[in-house]
């Protein structure tokens, strides 16, 4: 049996529970990249996720290298665009280090709609919040990137609630996403209100680094008690590890969708087991006390 990607709603668009993101998408060859990319839309993560700043590392060419391997690949097969929903996200600027002020971000559009060769990005993300940028000037550029037709939607990445907040008081378009670290290991968007915020708003949570950054899969500098539950979860569902962590985060009720950074077809291809993963309220309560490492009150 082909396990059904679950979707969910952002924004205009319904995208798969699941996306592929592009932070590790560089130094491939065409072929390649086109594999990678075709692998995830068959996987039904039709959700894309880049950004500007990335390519500074992974091996990648330098700033803007993500976008441009997946700008080749939508050359290569004009029918992947349509299939897919294109997220960037702009407003890094190494050495400064954070620059959301109106210039800036029309340029940083500008640029990643030249270098991913589209007419217009699907989700537009602020991709940190600038301290020294007043949210009414952003807000009056995501405005103005949403009315020329530059972007369909927006949204931020990496702001706390309170942020979110003075952001969205200034707009008269509804930021549809943010994108906060969140795993078994990174409990904070549970804790800080971001999740409920999410809920509030109506806002998609686009989790980033679902895995620890791989330190579910291998077990390092996971809290033992954790390695250990999450274990015996997955022995009692006969899944893996990872597929216990990744099915705690899509647990939520907030409807978090996981951005998945592997590159490896395979592992794109298993990804889509999580959805056949059901655990049940005791688990998840088991798995939130061995993350805390201390029983709830």
């Amino acid at each position: 049996m082909v396990t059904k990607m679950e979707t969910t709603g952002l924004g205009p668009f319904q995208v798969g529970r699941l996306a592929f993101g592009c932070w590790r998408f560089v130094g491939h060859d065409l072929p390649t990249a086109v594999s990678i990319v075709e692998t995830a839309l068959e996987c039904g993560m039709n959700l894309v996720d880049t950004a500007d700043v990335y390519g500074l590392d992974w091996g990648g060419e330098g700033f803007g290298a993500a976008e441009e391997l997946l700008g080749r690949v939508l050359r290569a097969d004009p029918a992947i665009r349509e299939a897919m929903v294109v997220a960037t996200k702009g407003g890094i600027v190494p050495g400064v280090p954070y620059d959301s002020s109106p210039g800036h971000l029309r340029a940083a559009c500008e640029a990643s709609l030249r270098r991913l060769g589209v007419d217009v990005i699907d989700l537009y993300q602020i991709h940190r919040p600038d301290l020294y940028t007043h949210p009414a000037e952003v807000a009056e550029t995501l405005e103005e990137l949403v009315s020329t037709g530059k972007v369909r939607s927006v949204g931020v990445s990496n702001y706390l609630p309170h942020q979110v907040e003075a952001l969205q008081a200034h707009l008269d378009i509804p930021l549809v996403s943010i994108q906060p670290e969140f795993s078994v290991v990174h409990l904070d968007p549970m804790k800080d209100g971001t999740l409920d915020l999410c809920m509030r708003l109506d806002m998609t949570p686009l989790v980033w680094s679902p895995l620890g950054g791989g330190r579910v899969v291998t077990g390092d500098g996971m809290r033992t008690e954790l390695t250990v539950t999450l274990d015996g979860i997955a022995a009692r569902h006969g899944v893996d590890r990872s597929e216990v962590a990744l099915a705690f985060v899509l647990a939520h009720p907030s409807r978090p969708v996981a951005i998945l950074g592997t590159q490896n077809p395979d592992r794109l291809r298993r990804s889509v087991r999580v959805f056949e993963v059901a655990l049940t309220r005791s688990d998840l309560y088991e798995i939130l006390e061995a993350a805390q490492g201390e029983p709830l009150p």
